[in-house]
């Protein structure tokens, strides 16, 4: 167990509240998002397929970088591509596929970091065009000083800069497919055990305050990057979702009173 630090309270868990919360919600959120979406391009078009193509075009600059990055990452580390497709398809579950790379088997540590690919790449992407192309960083002042009313006003601004809503939408088709998916979390699992079982030796042999003093601040600093990254995308896909839901429920009813 742990020892209190000298001169410490303990050991800070802001980074993991804050990833783990953020990317929850995140999840939740998208979760909602991509079925919204999906019912509107059918209440456009009242057929499941063309929907389903319209939701695949508007993500495909995001899937386009998912892909990408694991076939990048793949020739990277010496791993044979097998196929690549950037076409959506039907699972025989029911799920959507927007698209998929095949690599040969290799060991769990380069299935990881091929895994992964897509999620380093997308939350650095995500991070750049959030903070520094749509100007978010102006309002994280805002909301920690929690300012809830100059919060519209600023964000409000932002959206006049020229070409915002582009940067907007790529940002949201970058941040909606990041996420890895459970092929791409399939060794995941034995790398966790190795690194879980060296933490657990090096406290057993006295390192535990080397541990704590040196690692866990940087750790949790990065989980804190990366919760905030990942607040940049819920911020996004919140905006999307609300006026999309209540535009599916206004044209839900109009063509219900159509039909009586």
């Amino acid at each position: 167990m742990l020892r209190p630090l000298p001169g410490k309270h303990g050991l800070a868990f802001e980074g993991i509240a804050a990833f783990i919360s953020s990317l929850v919600l995140l999840l939740v959120i998208q979760r909602w998002l991509h079925h919204e979406m999906q019912a509107f391009f059918f209440l456009l078009t009242g057929r499941p397929g063309w929907a389903l193509a319209l939701f695949s075009i508007l993500l495909f600059p995001g899937v386009l970088l998912h892909e990408t990055s694991h076939a990048l990452v793949a020739w990277l580390l010496r791993v044979p591509v097998q196929g690549v497709s950037l076409l959506p398809r039907l699972l025989p579950d029911g799920q959507l596929e927007l698209g998929y790379v095949r690599t040969t088997p290799t060991d769990f540590l380069r299935d990881a970091l091929i895994g992964a690919a897509p999620f380093l790449a997308g939350t650095l992407l995500v991070a750049h065009l959030g903070l520094n192309v749509l100007g978010f960083k102006t309002l994280i002042p805002l909301f920690l000083r929690a300012e809830w009313q100059a919060l519209p006003q600023q964000a409000l601004a932002l959206t006049q800069q020229p070409d915002f809503w582009l940067w907007f939408y790529l940002t949201f088709a970058i941040s909606s497919t990041m996420i890895p998916s459970a092929a791409d979390r399939r060794a995941w699992w034995a790398v966790g055990t190795v690194l879980g079982i060296v933490v657990l030796v090096a406290i057993l042999a006295g390192a535990e305050q080397w541990l704590a003093l040196t690692l866990w601040p940087l750790l949790n600093r990065g989980l804190l990057t990366l919760g905030l990254v990942l607040g940049i995308a819920l911020a996004v896909h919140l905006v999307l979702v609300l006026p999309l839901w209540g535009l599916n429920r206004v044209i839900a009813r109009a063509r219900h009173a159509l039909r009586v």
